[in-house]
């Protein structure tokens, strides 16, 4: 039997193919338990390749300044590593489990526990040492001061 053509079929003049309907592909990941080390997996599940979580992340700009924001709830200042240079920033990390809860008594396991980090290119480049990072209540806010190329410097020669 003949399906009726589209409008779209019958303006352009052409023919619809029959395709076989692609059966959609299931990409599980491994979870982990609370120590950080992998569940066994059920067969089927491909092991995630990579052990960090990556962070999400706010970027915007003021005249001035780039803000960096993300959220490190559960993580101590201490235990944050921010690496700069003129035109990527680099925010390392661990969240760490203090309880010990048996993989069987959870009901629900959504809250990530481990390693994360996050690299971005910034989009102007900043002065790595004029730096202020805070934190609040969860909130991981970064300043990175915009490169001045409109900054000039006067220089007085001496005679030796």
């Amino acid at each position: 039997m003949e399906k009726k053509r589209s409008f779209f079929e019958r303006l352009a003049g052409s023919i619809r193919m029959e395709e076989e309907p692609e059966e959609p592909k299931k990409i599980l990941v491994g979870v982990k338990n609370g120590n950080g080390k992998d569940k066994k997996p059920n067969p089927g599940w491909i092991e995630e390749e990579n052990e960090e979580a990556e962070l999400t992340i706010d970027v915007y700009q003021t005249p001035r300044e780039i803000i960096v924001q993300t959220m490190v709830a559960g993580v101590k200042p201490e235990d944050l590593e921010l690496s700069i240079t003129r035109d990527m920033l680099t925010i390392r990390g661990e969240r760490g489990e203090s309880r010990i809860i048996n993989e069987e008594d959870y009901f629900t396991k959504e809250l990530f526990w481990g390693r994360f980090s996050r690299t971005i290119s910034l989009p102007a480049e900043v002065e790595p040492e004029e730096v202020e990072a805070t934190e609040k209540h969860g909130l991981l806010t970064i300043k990175l001061q915009k490169v001045d190329k409109d900054k000039k410097n006067n220089v007085k020669v001496k005679s030796i």
